[in-house]
């Protein structure tokens, strides 16, 4: 498995529609997966890829001066607990403390909901995020945001 910042924007979008049309348990509302996919192209983002394939990617983008957003990652799904997305997210992280971001956040939906949701929620705090704070209706009420934060620095 090799891993690399990718720095081109069509590149990045490229990257992301593979991925992302490939787990519709996670993104399967099309709109919501066109904003991904079209934000890529203006955030950081790192690929995992095997023999010429992308099998991930993570993208970050800035909420604020000191503040990064882990705002989208994907694996395809038989590359699953493989330790991909684990190795995505340090060298995100890495990145994000070299350019001076003191904090990553990331949202997801609460725990309890869904069971793929519980183990991307698992996956966050393993990665060491805290709970921050639930926001029950910034989505929809069946879908209540649960965020996390962590200090970087």
């Amino acid at each position: 498995m090799t891993y690399e910042q990718i720095y081109d924007p069509g590149m990045k979008e490229n990257v992301a529609r593979k991925i992302l049309e490939a787990l519709p348990d996670w993104f399967g509302i099309e709109e919501s997966r066109e904003g991904y996919i079209k934000e890529s192209a203006g955030q950081i983002c790192i690929c995992a890829t095997e023999c010429g394939e992308h099998v991930g990617f993570l993208c970050l983008k800035e909420t604020g001066k000191a503040t990064v957003e882990l705002a989208v990652t994907g694996v395809l799904k038989e590359y699953h607990r493989q330790g991909i997305g684990r190795e995505m997210f340090t060298i995100a992280r890495d990145i994000a403390r070299e350019q001076g971001y003191s904090f990553m956040q990331v949202k997801t939906v609460q725990m309890g909901r869904y069971e793929n949701y519980d183990n991307t929620n698992r996956f966050y705090i393993s990665l060491g995020f805290q709970e921050f704070e639930v926001f029950s209706t910034l989505w929809d009420e069946a879908n209540p945001c649960q965020i996390y934060v962590m200090w970087i620095e």
